[in-house]
Parts: C-alpha cells; sequence; structure tokens
C-alpha cells in the first residue's frame, strides 16, 4: 500500500468559504493527507470526506496586532503574541507534516516553524506590505513588519505563488524571490450564455469596502440614459458603508442591493444577468494590481465585463474579448460605456465568455500548484 503524503494547509481564514484555499485543498486531497488549520468549521470533499481540521477560535482575530510592540518593531513578540498564531501553534504542537503550505505572509512563519520534512511553499493572496497603503497608520506601523515577514520568513520558503503578475514582479524587485502566478480564476461551470435582458441586466458582486467606491457603480447607473439595471449582491464588511449605499441607491428604481449569495450558488445566479462590473479605484498597490475572483465569476458565468483600467483585468477583458475597459475610473466613464450598450454588443461579450470558459477556468490554474507542490517531493 503506497503512503501518502502528508500535507497541512495553514490560512487564517474561513477555510471551508474561502474560495482560494478551498481549490487548493480540493486538488490537493486527491493525492495527500491533508490537514487543515484556520476558522470556520472543516471542508467536506465532493466525495463526502471530511478533511481533518485544527480550527482556531473566531475570537482570536488574526489581524489584531498589539499596538506597543508594533511600535516598538518587536516583532517577533507582535507575531508569536498573536492569540491566532499562539492558539496554532499549540493546535500544531507534536504534530510533523511533510509539506506545508502557507496561505498568505501571516500563517509562514507558522508554517516554518513547523518544520516539515520537504518544505513550505508560501501562496501570497496579495502583496502584503502594500496591502492598506491608503491609510496613514497602516503605511507607518504595520507595512514595516510585513516587510520584516517578507524578509525574514517568505525568503525561506521552498517556493511561492501569488495571484497576478505584476505582484509577483514587485516581490522579485523588493525581495528577491521569485512567485509563480496562479489566477483567483473559478471552477469551470456548464453553463451558457443567456437572452440579453431588456433592460440589459447589470450585476456586481463582492465586499463592501469604502476602498471598492461602489458608489461609482450607483451613480453612473443613475447618470446612464441606456436601459439597464443594476443589482448588487453585497457581503456587509463595512456595514456602516453599506448602509450609506442603500440610502445613495434608494432613490434610483433601477439600483438593487441584495445579501450575498453562498459562493456555491453565486455563479449560477450570475448566469441570469447580462454584464458583470468591477472598477476599482487604484487607491492602493494592490487595487492597482488586483485579478480578481470575480471577473472569473462573470466569464464563468457567461456574462460580458465592463472593468476600469485596471492592468491585470483589462488585460484578460482585451484578450479574451469579454467586454469593454472604461477611460478611468469615475462614473462619468462608465456612464460612456453603458450609454452606448446594445443587444448584438453584450451578445457577442457574452460569446466570448463561453468560448474562453474553459481556458479561463481555476482547473488549469490549480494545476501551477500541483506542479509547486510535486516539486517539493525527494
Amino acid at each position: 500500500m503506497t503512503v501518502r503524503p502528508t500535507l497541512l494547509i495553514l490560512s487564517f481564514s474561513p477555510i471551508a468559504s474561502d474560495a482560494r484555499v478551498l481549490k487548493q485543498v480540493r486538488m490537493l486531497a486527491q493525492d495527500h493527507d491533508v490537514t487543515t488549520c484556520g476558522y470556520g468549521p472543516a471542508v467536506v470533499l465532493d466525495d463526502g470526506r471530511v478533511v481533518e481540521h485544527l480550527r482556531v477560535d473566531d475570537e482570536n482575530e488574526h489581524w489584531r496586532k498589539a499596538p506597543v510592540p508594533l511600535l516598538a518593531r518587536q516583532y517577533r513578540r507582535v507575531y508569536w503574541g498573536n492569540a491566532a498564531v499562539a492558539q496554532a501553534r499549540d493546535l500544531l504542537a507534536g504534530r510533523t507534516f511533510d509539506i506545508v503550505l502557507a496561505d498568505d505572509v501571516d500563517a509562514v512563519p507558522l508554517a516554518l516553524s513547523t518544520e516539515p520534512r520537504w518544505g513550505v511553499h508560501a501562496d501570497l493572496h496579495e502583496y502584503a506590505p502594500k496591502q492598506n497603503t491608503e491609510l496613514r497608520r497602516w503605511r507607518w506601523f504595520v507595512a514595516p513588519y510585513m516587510r520584516w515577514l517578507c524578509r525574514r520568513f517568505v525568503t525561506r520558503c521552498a517556493s511561492v505563488t501569488t495571484v497576478a503578475q505584476g505582484i509577483a514582479d514587485e516581490y522579485e524587485r523588493r525581495f528577491g524571490f521569485r512567485a509563480g502566478v496562479v489566477t483567483n480564476a473559478s471552477p469551470y461551470q456548464d453553463l451558457a450564455p443567456g437572452p440579453v435582458g431588456s433592460p440589459v441586466r447589470l450585476v456586481h458582486s463582492g465586499v463592501a469596502l469604502r476602498n471598492r467606491s461602489l458608489e461609482i457603480l450607483v451613480d453612473a447607473v443613475a447618470a446612464s440614459t441606456a436601459d439597464v439595471t443594476l443589482d448588487l449582491f453585497l457581503v456587509p464588511n463595512d456595514p456602516g458603508y453599506l448602509a450609506e449605499l442603500r440610502e445613495r441607491a434608494a432613490g434610483e428604481p433601477r439600483v438593487r442591493i441584495h445579501d450575498p449569495l453562498p459562493y456555491a450558488e453565486l455563479v449560477r445566479t450570475l448566469n441570469g444577468f447580462d454584464v458583470g462590473l468591477h472598477l476599482l479605484p487604484p487607491v492602493s498597490f494592490n487595487n492597482a494590481n488586483a485579478l480578481p475572483n470575480k471577473i472569473f465569476d462573470y466569464v464563468q458565468a457567461r456574462l460580458g465585463v465592463v472593468v476600469g483600467p485596471s492592468p491585470e483585468m483589462a488585460r484578460v477583458v482585451r484578450a479574451h474579448g469579454v467586454g469593454a475597459v472604461t477611460a478611468d475610473f469615475t462614473p462619468a466613464a462608465l456612464t460612456a460605456v453603458l450609454d452606448t450598450l446594445t443587444a448584438e454588443q453584450v451578445e457577442g461579450w457574452k460569446a466570448a465568455s463561453h468560448a474562453s470558459a474553459r481556458e479561463l477556468s481555476s482547473e488549469s490554474q490549480v494545476e501551477i500548484w500541483r506542479e509547486a507542490i510535486e516539486a517539493l517531493r525527494p
């Protein structure tokens, strides 16, 4: 009987609902005995197996950093004194794995401390040192800590991946390690484009955060003369901001704000719309270089896609002919695109998404993780 390698997936996120980490679990559990460590319930695989899970308590928030040692730049105290890290360390005490996959920078030091037999692979979900550079206090106090994590720990990993080429380039330029790219592509969905609606049905799904500037979408539709509607499915990450959006949309009958959809239902629900929207002003390095999963969700839903001139998103939209890129990130620029929409144009975009769906699916992307993990085996 062949002994399967043991693999720990460490992520300070609710793993069963974290789309990127969930893809790792499902793919790697095919050939490894996987254990997960993070928030939330255990992952249940498609065949009914429940993945072994070491659960970190929700109240132990990984993003909290003790202010006194942070200000004093006592970064080891900041890291190992974090409640989530401390609990995860206790849960992992005495356990040894062949490989550890660390999701995001905060997981890397703990992953290395477990001393896996064959090494650590780090998957960095964004460019950590510039995560919230629009906030002055973050730039002054947290960014140096993130740079320390990258410099002292990520550079010791056997291999690294991240979400977009611009981010990979910046990691190499700043810290010297080369990262592969695994996009946040969605699993392939066997769907067909629906007929274009009248009015044309616009949609956006995602988190309600102030730095996403979702009011751009609301204001653009309100100013448009086109026969369109806009539905937003929003996760209430910032309840105050979401309340402001609801108030802003209240006077525009063509705009509706909904509760978020379970990820398992998201793409099939989106399939009932026509065009997915995402304009993300470049208020931070990560926003400027974003290639988020929603772009791939829209393609799997066989929608047209309209984005702002973000380089990574614009490249995908233009290369595959699935939509349009606005001139800038203002409501006026989006209104200008909406005002020229025709049913024939949208039908063409939806057909292009259908033609590109398999190429842009996660099935082609997760193989990069498999190859990276396989490369660690002796």
